[in-house]
C-alpha cells in the first residue's frame, strides 16, 4: 500500500528526516513511535506532500512514485491525513464538517448516505450531527476530524497523535474505533505518544529517533520490550 524509500525532508536548512524507509501493507495498522522531536510528524507531512523540500521515493497503492505530486493528487489517490491540530471548522455543525470532507470527492453527490455510514461507525457523532463543533469536547472534536477524513473512503489514513490531550474514556473509544476502521478495510499509519495503546492495536511498529528509523518489529514484540521503549520512546 505505502512504500517509503530513503526519504529525506528539510525545514529551511534543518535536515529533519534523514533517509528513512518504511512500508505499510494493505489492511495493516502500523505505528511510528519515538520521543518528541524524533521526526514522526514530519514523516507524515512529507508523505502527504506538505513539506516542500524533500527527496527519496514515496510509492502509494498502484500509483508509482508520488513524492513530487500535489497533496490534492494524493488525496484523490486515496490517501487521508488527520493532523495533530485537527483543523475542524469550529463554527460549523458536525454534519457541515463532514460535508467538507466530500467537497472534492467522487462521493459528493451521496452526502446523506455517506453521513449515515459515518454515523454508524462513529456512534458518538451520530448523537451530535446538528451540534456546533466548538461546543464538543476535545476528544469528540478529534473523532470528528477522523470521521471527516474517512468520508471520502480513503484506502489509507494517517493519524498524527490522535489521543493527545484526550480524556482516558474517550481514548479507549478512539482506539476501539481504529480497530473498527481496520476491520472495514482502511489501512492505518499511526503516530502516537501513547506507546502501549498504539502497540496494542498495531500489526507492526517503527521506532524513530533523531530523524532515522532505529528499530522495526512486530508490535507484539515491541510491546514486551520495555528496554527499547525506555531507550527511544520516553518523552
Amino acid at each position: 500500500m505505502l512504500t517509503v524509500e530513503n526519504l529525506h525532508a528539510w525545514y529551511d536548512h534543518s535536515h529533519i528526516i534523514q533517509g528513512i524507509s518504511l512500508t505499510v501493507n494493505t489492511g495493516e495498522i502500523v505505528s511510528v513511535i519515538g520521543r518528541n522531536g524524533a521526526g514522526k510528524t514530519t514523516t507524515l507531512r512529507t508523505v502527504m506532500g506538505l513539506v516542500a523540500k524533500r527527496k527519496g521515493r514515496v510509492g502509494f497503492d498502484d500509483q508509482g512514485d508520488i513524492l513530487m505530486e500535489s497533496t490534492h493528487a494524493r488525496y484523490h489517490h486515496g490517501l487521508g491525513y488527520v493532523p495533530e491540530d485537527r483543523r475542524i471548522v469550529p463554527a460549523l455543525t458536525v454534519r457541515e464538517n463532514l460535508r467538507l470532507g466530500l467537497v472534492a470527492s467522487a462521493l459528493k453527490g451521496q452526502e446523506e448516505a455517506v453521513i449515515d455510514r459515518i454515523a454508524e461507525t462513529f456512534p458518538r457523532l451520530k448523537e451530535r450531527l446538528n451540534q456546533v463543533a466548538e461546543t464538543m469536547s476535545g476528544g469528540e472534536q478529534q473523532m470528528l476530524a477522523i470521521a471527516r477524513a474517512t468520508a471520502s473512503e480513503p484506502k489509507m489514513i494517517m493519524l498524527d497523535e490522535p489521543s493527545e490531550g484526550i480524556m482516558p474514556v474517550l481514548v479507549d473509544e478512539m482506539f476501539d474505533l481504529f480497530i473498527r476502521l481496520k476491520d472495514q478495510g482502511t489501512t492505518i499509519l499511526l503516530v502516537e505518544q501513547n506507546v502501549e495503546r498504539a502497540l496494542g492495536i498495531s500489526d507492526r511498529a517503527y521506532i524513530m529517533d533523531q530523524g532515522v528509523i532505529v528499530h522495526e518489529a512486530p508490535a507484539a514484540d515491541l510491546l514486551e520490550n520495555k528496554e527499547i521503549q525506555d531507550r527511544y520512546c520516553s518523552v
